[in-house]
């Protein structure tokens, strides 16, 4: 049976239209995940009153569990408190433009992983779902929310699209054990295990951004700059498009501990 040119035709310009419809939809998607997200991440840092500003952060944390539990990056949790001048440490969220600090308690650290679980007192906040890390495939789209650059862009969340460009050992090799530095030989003696290398550019601030699926919104990496990176990029003092995250199932592995 012939048919017409303009017959043929109509299943393409369906297509092209459909073709077209896809990236607004996408992108309208991802906005109403970045909606639901935000609520859930927070600033980590102290609180000191002799200070200025008393309320510091230099890294992000996400709510997972019931509500009161906070995952980020074991290096940016401090070491150690003024406890003369009652340092405090928590996490800091913004209700309603105003910025509250809510006390904390570390009860878990993974140092192997850089991950850290802390909880805090008060009502519960909006809580993230964890999703399967060892489902994610390289070339899938994902995207984070954190603070880059910490307090120098104050406590506005931003969302950052990636893609999962490799799964890849945490240790890059090495040509010559002259370029191994001490961390780099520490964590060789140790169990290897691999982490989400992105493309995307993450800052120091995005420390413990969640790492997500930009259609339902369960996080399946913690971002990770200065303990990765140090190990896979240690020549690069620069942003290079390139941001490292440990997968979830490592935070799950730390929620299941004890607390100290």
């Amino acid at each position: 049976m012939h048919m017409s040119p303009r017959v043929l035709a109509r299943p393409f310009v369906l297509l092209a239209a459909c073709a077209l419809a896809l990236p607004a939809f996408a992108a309208g998607e991802l906005a109403r995940t970045i909606a639901a997200v935000k609520p859930s991440v927070v600033g980590v840092g102290t609180f000191l009153q002799t200070r200025s500003p008393a309320t510091a952060f230099n890294g992000t944390g996400f709510v997972v569990g019931d509500g009161l539990s906070v995952i980020t990056n074991s290096h940016v949790v401090p070491e150690l408190l003024d406890s003369e001048k009652r340092e405090t440490l928590g996490v800091v969220i913004s209700r309603g433009g105003q910025i509250e600090f809510r006390p904390a308690v570390l009860a878990g650290r993974d140092r192997a992983h850089d991950l850290a679980h802390l909880r805090i007192s008060g009502a519960p906040l909006p809580a993230l779902a964890l999703g399967d890390s060892d489902g994610a495939v390289e070339g899938q789209d994902l995207a984070f929310t954190g603070y880059p650059l910490g307090m120098i862009l104050g406590l506005h969340p931003a969302t950052h699209r990636a893609l999962l460009a490799a799964i890849t050992p945490i240790v890059m090799p090495s040509l010559s054990s002259r370029a191994l530095n001490v961390r780099a030989i520490v964590q060789l003696q140790r169990t290897p295990f691999a982490i989400f290398q992105l493309d995307g550019t993450a800052y120091p601030g995005n420390s413990g951004s969640p790492v997500y699926d930009p259609a339902t919104g369960k996080v399946l990496a913690v971002i990770n700059m200065t303990f990765v990176k140090g190990l896979k990029e240690n020549a690069i003092s620069q942003p290079s498009g390139i941001a490292y995250a440990i997968p979830a199932k490592y935070v799950r592995d730390l929620l299941q501990q004890k607390s100290p």
